[in-house]
């Protein structure tokens, strides 16, 4: 369900605006859609999985707010990460 630290960092190269950078919102809505996409793969599985349905629920309201703020900030920006991610919207 989790996803590996290769795997993060390597998202982190691909999404980062600039060298050192870790935490901008594009970033963090490149992991949490990681997340979000294993953890739809494990309730194919796992259909009475209440509790950890709670926390997709979380995982995906926090990645909308951040491209709320994306959108708001730089609609470009936004664009180009959604086709990125291959998000609908």
């Amino acid at each position: 369900m989790s996803i590996t630290p290769e795997r993060k960092s390597a998202l982190i190269k691909e999404y980062a605006t600039n060298p050192s950078d870790t935490g901008s919102p594009e970033v963090q809505v490149a992991i949490l859609t990681e997340r979000i996409v294993n953890l739809t793969e494990h309730f194919k599985g796992h259909k009475k999985d209440n509790h950890s349905r709670r926390g997709l629920l979380k995982m995906v309201s926090l990645r909308r707010r951040l491209l709320d703020y994306v959108k708001r900030k730089d609609e470009q920006r936004y664009k180009t990460l959604i086709e990125k991610l291959g998000l609908r919207r």
